[in-house]
C-alpha cells in the first residue's frame, strides 16, 4: 500500500537554548509537564522507527519556545513565555529551529518514493480542564483524504485487535484537520502522494511504554502488509 513510511515527533523535548533560560527562571517545572512537550511520544517515535525501519525527525526545542505543530502564522506559534520576545528574537526561532524541522520533514517527503505514509506522533495529558479523557489511542486524519479515512479505518482495526482493552478513536482528543504539521503537508501534497496520520497515545502510559509499544508497532506493521 505505501512503499514508504515516515516518522515524525513535533514535541520530541523541552529543551531551551541557555540565552533563553531565563524566560523560565520563575517556573522552571513548566517544562517538565505536558505543556512543555509531549511524555513519552519521543519513546515510541524512536521504537517504532526501529521497527519500523523508517526514518524519524524530532523537534526536540520546547513548544513552549515556538510551536512546530503550528502554521508560521498561527497566533499558537509562540507561548505566554515566548511571546514578550523581540520581533528579532522571535525571527531568530523560527530561523534556528521551526524552518529547520519543517524543510526536513518536506526534504522526507520529497526524496520518498510514492505514495508515503506520514505517522506523526504525539501524546496528550489524561486530564483535560478537570475532566478525565475517555480515549487511549487516538488516530487523528482528514476524513476528505479517501486514503487517510481507508487507513486509518485498517489502522483502528488493527489496534482494537492486538490492544482490545484500550479505548480507540477517530479524531479524538483533537481532530485531525486542526492546524498542524500533517494538514501543512496536505497542502502541498495531494491524496495520491500524500497520506498523514497523527497517533496520539494518553500520557498516563508515559512510565508503561514498554507495556504496549510492540503491539502498536505490530498493528501498524499490519496494516503495512
Amino acid at each position: 500500500m505505501f512503499p514508504s513510511v515516515i516518522l515524525s515527533c513535533e514535541h520530541a523535548g523541552n529543551e531551551v537554548p541557555e540565552y533563553l533560560f531565563y524566560l523560565f527562571r520563575s517556573e522552571p517545572s513548566i517544562l517538565e509537564t505536558h505543556r512543555g512537550w509531549d511524555i513519552g511520544a519521543w519513546k515510541l517515535a524512536q521504537f517504532l522507527s526501529a521497527r519500523l525501519n523508517a526514518p524519524l525527525l524530532g523537534c526536540h526545542t520546547t513548544r513552549l519556545l515556538i510551536e512546530a505543530n503550528r502554521s508560521s502564522n498561527s497566533n499558537e506559534l509562540f507561548s505566554t513565555f515566548s511571546s514578550p520576545l523581540t520581533e528579532t528574537e522571535k525571527e531568530k526561532l523560527v530561523r534556528d529551529f521551526y524552518l529547520p524541522y519543517r524543510n526536513q520533514i518536506q526534504n522526507l517527503v520529497e526524496e520518498a518514493t510514492k505514495p508515503v505514509l506520514h505517522l506523526s506522533i504525539h501524546s496528550f495529558t489524561p486530564i483535560w480542564n478537570g475532566a478525565e479523557r475517555t480515549v487511549d489511542i487516538g488516530i487523528l486524519f482528514d476524513p476528505d483524504r479517501p486514503s487517510e479515512s481507508k487507513y486509518s479505518h485498517h489502522l483502528k482495526e488493527a489496534l482494537e485487535k492486538t490492544l482490545p482493552h484500550l479505548i480507540t478513536k477517530y479524531n479524538a482528543p483533537y481532530k485531525g484537520t486542526d492546524d498542524g504539521i500533517t494538514t501543512w503537508l496536505r497542502k502541498l501534497y495531494p491524496d495520491a502522494v500524500y497520506t498523514g496520520i497523527e497517533i496520539e497515545v494518553n500520557q498516563k502510559f508515559a512510565s508503561s511504554l514498554n507495556i504496549i509499544q510492540s503491539e502498536i508497532a505490530q498493528s501498524i506493521q499490519s496494516t503495512l502488509l
